[in-house]
């Protein structure tokens, strides 16, 4: 049975608890933002993978916020729970989830998105990008 929250990611070891790895985190970060940093000219032909790189991007902050916290976490659906119920922010788990799915789908399935929706796709990932950052950048503070 797949996890249902943050609760079930730990009970069922798809998240653990770990010492916080502060430079590991701080890696992730300088990788998340080298992947955008080489990112070009969005066209139609290449939005569905600039989407890719966006959502990897987000992963790795996302990584990179657990660990500052002191978690391992092996799965994506488990990084939502830790942002709906540990940060208690389901407004960003809802559109997390929405674009994991999207992810899934193109990675999987092979189900690309039309330009539009991969646009919006994008600027979705750039906002929690944005969000999650913050939330990053306290956990930074609070280990200094």
């Amino acid at each position: 049975m797949r996890e249902a929250s943050w609760k079930d990611c730990l009970e069922k070891n798809s998240s653990m608890r770990i010492s916080p790895d502060i430079e590991r985190a701080k890696s992730l970060i300088e990788t998340s933002e080298e992947r955008i940093s080489i990112v070009g000219e969005i066209d139609e032909r290449n939005a569905n993978f600039i989407f890719e790189d966006y959502y990897s991007s987000l992963l790795e902050i996302l990584h990179a916020l657990v660990l500052l916290n002191g978690y391992k976490v092996t799965n994506h659906i488990c990084l939502g729970y830790y942002l709906r119920d540990i940060l208690k922010r389901e407004d960003l788990f809802i559109i997390f989830d929405d674009l994991r799915y999207k992810r899934n789908s193109l990675t999987y399935y092979g189900r690309r998105m039309d330009f539009g929706t991969a646009m919006e796709s994008i600027e979705k990932s750039k906002m929690l990008i944005r969000e999650v950052k913050k939330f990053v950048d306290i956990a930074l503070r609070r280990k200094s």
